[in-house]
């Protein structure tokens, strides 16, 4: 699986994960953050029902074919308590867009989530060249986002994220190759909280699956969400 590669930060938070967590989080950045076994990032204390159950909720989900999903190493120093996902949308041999979905907790509630979880995100995939030149590019990918989790009627909080367009041009021995041109798209939302404080995590992973499909430039899974504008964006696959 090709897995998404870079820092995660959480923009509503102004954290990154160079920085120690901020407010109420002595613990957390007295104590060494450490995996218990099965992927669950803590700092050392008891891991809170809400929490595992949002993320045993994830770990039971089932997903369209075509996303890879698996558990990777959460970042540190976010919050509290972390659960990551790695993705990659695949077809046949062929790699057309990766990811990473953090879920962040936070017992003690954070004031810039207005919540104790938080969803971070890192999405990205290869352009056309044309697609990367337009200038709406950047709207339409942040529809993108927000019309998968419309599409799937749920409700969120305190978005925040970057689109970014980037290309690489080729020159002396490696002359030959085309220009490639990719997009990023990180972002994080506070999920609304569910019975027992917990968020729909499911059909927030379902969600980012369904953005991850569209970047990727495949169909959509089921209804979709109208005013969504989808383009034909893709590139070209990678070698998976």
């Amino acid at each position: 699986m090709a897995a998404a590669q870079g820092r995660l930060s959480d923009g509503a938070g102004g954290m990154g994960e160079s920085k120690g967590h901020e407010g109420n989080q002595g613990n957390a950045e007295n104590a060494e953050n450490a995996e218990n076994g099965d992927g669950v990032l803590h700092n050392g204390e008891t891991v809170p029902a809400a929490f595992r159950a949002a993320v045993d909720a994830l770990r039971a989900a089932r997903l369209r074919p075509q996303v890879e999903v698996e558990p990777t190493h959460a970042p540190r120093r976010l919050a509290p308590f972390a659960y990551a996902l790695e993705a990659t949308v695949v077809d046949g041999e062929q790699d057309l867009a990766d990811g990473r979905l953090v879920l962040l907790h936070d017992p003690a509630g954070h004031e810039a989530w207005r919540g104790t979880f938080r969803l971070v995100t890192l999405v990205r995939a290869e352009l056309e060249a044309e697609m990367a030149a337009d200038p709406l590019l950047p709207e339409v990918c942040w529809s993108w986002l927000t019309g998968a989790l419309q599409a799937r009627g749920l409700t969120y909080g305190e978005p925040s994220g970057t689109v970014t367009r980037a290309s690489s041009h080729y020159f002396g021995g490696l002359s030959a190759r085309p220009a490639a041109c990719q997009i990023e798209i990180r972002a994080s939302w506070t999920p609304r909280e569910g019975l027992g404080g917990v968020p729909d995590t499911v059909a927030h992973l379902a969600s980012w699956c369904d953005l991850l499909a569209q970047v990727a430039g495949l169909p959509p899974a089921g209804p979709g969400d109208a005013s969504v504008v989808t383009l034909p964006q893709r590139r070209g696959p990678q070698s998976h």
